[in-house]
């Protein structure tokens, strides 16, 4: 083999083996860190920034008051991540409906919103969002359904009319959009290793462990009536409804149970609009 030739080979076989060695050394640490500081090294990482249209950004300022209670900054990568995730996602309407700019945005923008502080935010375990005009009948569960998570599908699937009212009445604790987002984002986070993901799942671990060795915590819990009963289902349904009690009233959460707001906080990385 020419000399040259060999030289060039050894400097590349080099540089593949040091990118590993330092892609692998780089994991653990942000991993060591984001134990540590509930949070990745990095959040945002894009070249080419997607903007909305002019109708969707309307939309957005006129609907969605979180929107509105960010930073000039974080509205930008806001509309960015809404951007994408709009393009990401497959919408289809049901029983005649036709998805509109509304629909997509107040969706997407949903989910962007749970998942602000995440690096990957696009919700990988959800391909496609179907819309229904009001509630209608699942096939899976044999009854009447306002929304519901399929993962085997990669679906999730909404009535608008509800989807509408969990944000006409914004303190009710009671936000079907919230809710079954807040289900994708366990699943998805329970099947995946990257560091949002990992930072979720030790939030959640450090919050079930903690219930369950207070049990005082717990009678509270349940005296209070805070949360809905539906939230003592399972664990899911837990995380769920914890969700949108942390989104919708926050104020009262913290001062009712400070510990599982700053759990709820932690795990989501949510450090804006005043949380």
């Amino acid at each position: 083999m020419d000399p040259a030739i060999k030289l060039i080979f050894i400097i590349i076989c080099f540089i593949g083996v040091a990118s590993v060695v330092l892609g692998r050394f780089y994991m653990y640490a942000e991993q060591v860190y984001a134990l540590k500081y509930k949070r990745p090294f990095f959040r945002n990482t894009f070249l080419f920034k997607n903007e909305l249209t002019d109708k969707q950004l309307r939309i957005l300022k006129s609907e969605f008051s979180f929107y509105n209670k960010l930073k000039e900054k974080e509205q930008a990568i806001f509309r960015h991540r809404l951007a994408t995730f709009i393009k990401s996602k497959k919408f289809i309407g049901r029983e005649g409906l036709v998805p509109n700019d509304e629909m997509k945005v107040l969706i997407s923008a949903t989910a962007v919103m749970l998942t602000f502080g995440f690096r990957n935010y696009l919700i990988e375990l959800i391909d496609t969002i179907l819309i229904y005009p009001k509630t209608y009948y699942s096939q899976l569960n044999k009854t009447q359904h306002k929304g519901e998570t399929n993962p085997q599908m990669r679906t999730m699937v909404f009535s608008w009319e509800d989807f509408k009212q969990g944000y006409h009445i914004g303190d009710d604790n009671l936000n079907l959009g919230i809710h079954e987002f807040g289900h994708a984002i366990h699943l998805n986070a329970a099947s995946n290793s990257d560091i949002s993901s990992i930072i979720f799942n030790e939030g959640f671990n450090d919050l079930v462990n903690y219930l369950q060795h207070h049990k005082i915590v717990r009678e509270d819990l349940i005296a209070s009536k805070y949360f809905r009963a539906y939230a003592y289902t399972n664990h899911y349904e837990f995380f769920a409804v914890l969700l949108e009690n942390f989104i919708e009233t926050p104020l009262e959460f913290k001062n009712q149970f400070p510990r599982l707001y700053n759990y709820v906080k932690q795990m989501l990385n949510f450090k804006y609009a005043g949380y």
